[in-house]
């Protein structure tokens, strides 16, 4: 399993994860409880239950880079480009905007 922390202007807002049944995003009970907690996207808003898909979710996919900027971070970093898990663990640490993915190290 692969998880990263998501991060909405500095806050953790969730966790995304990603195993053998696909993909999963879970806001973090702190942040809904907190004042004034924003949706990461319009696509996934604010709930208690884990969002599940058997394919990466628009929105993150949406973060990965795309073009000369992929072509750059695939040969750098020795990426696949059908490793979307993978591609947004690596290039999207720093995002334009208010979200942002940290990788976890799971064992």
């Amino acid at each position: 399993m692969r998880k990263a922390e998501i991060k909405f202007e500095d806050r953790t807002a969730g966790w995304l994860s990603q195993n053998e049944e696909g993909y999963h995003f879970l806001y973090d009970g702190d942040y809904l409880a907190s004042d004034n907690p924003h949706a990461v996207s319009l696509t996934l808003p604010l709930q208690e239950e884990a969002y599940s898909s058997k394919t990466m979710f628009p929105f993150f996919d949406g973060l990965i880079p795309e073009g000369w900027l992929l072509d750059i971070a695939e040969k750098n970093w020795k990426l696949n480009p059908r490793d979307r898990m993978g591609l947004l663990l690596i290039c999207c640490q720093d995002c334009i905007g208010a979200v942002s993915v940290h990788p976890l190290i799971t064992k």
